[in-house]
């Protein structure tokens, strides 16, 4: 009895039919985020470079970038896709990078009573 694939083979079998396909390149970026952060940010860059209009990259990229240890890399990443965000229309997404961003550079203190 042959067992079903799992979704990371399923994504690479995806990948590799359309290599383009930004869906398929950000969902194996979250596939490998939490085993193997370095894969993941090659396929994060892979949609930078590629497909700098897909908005949901920049929040996660930036993220990453930060758990890698390269702020500098990560607030260019957040700045970029605010402008991307903003320009698109999609507000919601440019309010959580404003607010990753801003986490980023300590400026997400709350107000202390």
């Amino acid at each position: 009895m042959e067992t079903a694939p799992s979704r990371l083979q399923q994504l690479l079998a995806f990948y590799q039919d359309d290599p383009t396909d930004p869906f398929t390149i950000y969902a194996l970026a979250t596939e490998y985020r939490t085993a193997e952060p370095l894969r993941a940010m090659e396929y994060y860059q892979k949609l930078l470079n590629e497909h700098p209009e897909y908005v949901g990259t920049y929040y996660h990229a930036g993220k990453m970038l930060q758990q890698l240890e390269k702020p500098e890399e990560a607030e260019k990443v957040y700045r970029t896709g605010l402008t991307v965000a903003r320009r698109a229309g999609q507000l919601h997404a440019a309010s959580e990078i404003q607010q990753a961003l801003n986490q980023l550079l300590g400026l997400d203190y709350e107000d202390e009573d």
